[in-house]
């Protein structure tokens, strides 16, 4: 396939895909010992760009997922990063070739759709992987959670905190199975550096240092806000969704949506979500959030296509008195200041004295995860909780929310880590939500 399918295509080709679903056992593929299919969770993914499309992957490889849905509001293009062909079509094809090569013959592939909320009715759907930008996560990750479905949904979490938190009430009032896509919680050396802090390895810890990208990942991509033709395979109004309504052009779009505030937060909540996140579980505030926070930020112009901070400085201040610096810089990363000595993400112990490590206080050992996507599986089949379930996820995204916040009302701001209210700006509490463009609503 080397350009984009048409929209009577694409009808003609989802008509065929929802008319005839296959869902595979695992004995049909040919490959001895595998879980029973009843067993399997069969697996639903909506937004098939560059990190959906890694995400389908995973959960086709995995023995006790499978993927029978597929869902993007493109049906194939190569306006994706780097020119990559992605989108519905492409992935059917893909999910198409990998079973018929583990079964030794023909698979019709996964059922396609342009709408959630019609693969949400998908028959005999379990889970539904959410790979779509910012905007959207908070939207169809309540609508899964309501419809009884587990969900494993990218980070960040939600584009703002309200958002999260209708995240939260959904997935525990339907008590369905929830993972966020922080891939650092099954790595080794982050669990590892985690846990040393916990322990006492570098003494009381006093300070956390979070660097973040600095810029505009934009390589390849000129500026300019001049409107263009929406492409056939593009249904824009449902990309946009709740956002403003704003003139196409494939710069606002698929990779490059990170670097517009209507969408994102930029490199502040892309990088944050994974580093803060460390942060907090090495703090231990993985259920709270800061008290304080302030900072100063570089922005482009409000009018500019791509308006998030370049260039940010923001300190966090804790109850419990630990301050988490969340900065861009040359050299990422998360560094624990203690007592005694620091830790990176790496898991090395450097102590201030040069002697060898020691604990000082009660070994404290942290979730274990070797992978993330196949943590949710398991946990879809056993019911226990992840590495990151939602309430977590929400409360390592909120800082870099309320960092933006603070930048750009310019205040040191008081936040109620409980009532998620700051309590001495209402411009500041006038900026945690946006309004949403109808017919969407936020639940509450």
């Amino acid at each position: 396939m080397t350009k984009p399918i048409n929209r009577r295509q694409f009808i003609k080709r989802s008509t065929l895909a929802i008319a005839a679903p296959t869902i595979l056992p695992a004995a049909t593929l040919g490959r001895a010992g595998h879980t029973a299919p009843n067993d399997r969770v069969n697996v639903g993914v909506v937004g098939l760009g560059g990190q959906g499309t890694r995400d389908m992957q995973e959960f086709l490889r995995y023995d006790k997922s499978q993927v029978t849905a597929l869902c993007d509001v493109d049906s194939g293009s190569t306006n994706y990063e780097q020119g990559w062909l992605r989108g519905l079509a492409p992935a059917q094809e893909d999910v198409k070739k990998y079973y018929s090569e583990q079964q030794g013959s023909s698979h019709s592939g996964a059922a396609g759709y342009e709408d959630f909320r019609e693969l949400l009715e998908h028959k005999d759907l379990d889970a539904v992987a959410i790979s779509t930008p910012d905007h959207w996560h908070a939207l169809i990750a309540i609508a899964a959670a309501n419809a009884g479905k587990d969900v494993y949904c990218q980070k960040p979490l939600a584009r703002t905190i309200p958002e999260g938190r209708a995240m939260v009430n959904a997935v525990q009032a339907n008590k369905v199975v929830f993972q966020c896509g922080s891939q650092r919680r099954s790595n080794v050396g982050c669990r590892m550096a985690c846990e040393s802090v916990r322990s006492g390895y570098i003494g009381k810890l006093e300070r956390v240092d979070a660097i973040l990208p600095k810029g505009h990942n934009v390589a390849g991509y000129t500026m300019g806000t001049e409107p263009m033709p929406v492409p056939e395979s593009l249904n824009y109004d449902l990309w946009l969704g709740p956002t403003p309504y704003e003139p196409y052009t494939h710069k606002r779009c698929h990779f490059t949506f990170r670097w517009n505030l209507n969408y994102s937060g930029g490199q502040l909540t892309d990088w944050g979500a994974h580093f803060i996140d460390m942060a907090h579980w090495g703090m231990d505030t993985e259920h709270t959030g800061p008290v304080t926070i302030e900072g100063s930020g570089l922005y482009p112009p409000k009018d500019d296509l791509w308006n998030t901070a370049k260039e940010f400085d923001c300190t966090a201040t804790y109850a419990n008195g630990l301050t988490l610096k969340i900065a861009s810089g040359d050299r990422i990363g998360v560094t624990f200041h203690g007592s005694e000595g620091t830790v990176t993400l790496d898991g090395k112990v450097k102590r201030h004295d040069g002697e060898k490590p020691s604990r000082k206080g009660k070994r404290v050992k942290l979730y274990r995860s070797h992978q993330q996507h196949q943590n949710f599986i398991d946990c879809c089949i056993s019911r226990e909780p992840t590495s990151t379930p939602v309430d977590v996820a929400h409360h390592s995204i909120a800082p870099a929310h309320l960092a933006n916040i603070a930048m750009m009302t310019g205040e040191k701001l008081q936040w109620d880590p409980d009532k998620e209210q700051f309590t001495n700006s209402d411009e500041a509490n006038a900026l945690l939500q946006y309004p949403y463009r109808a017919p969407w609503v936020l639940p509450s």
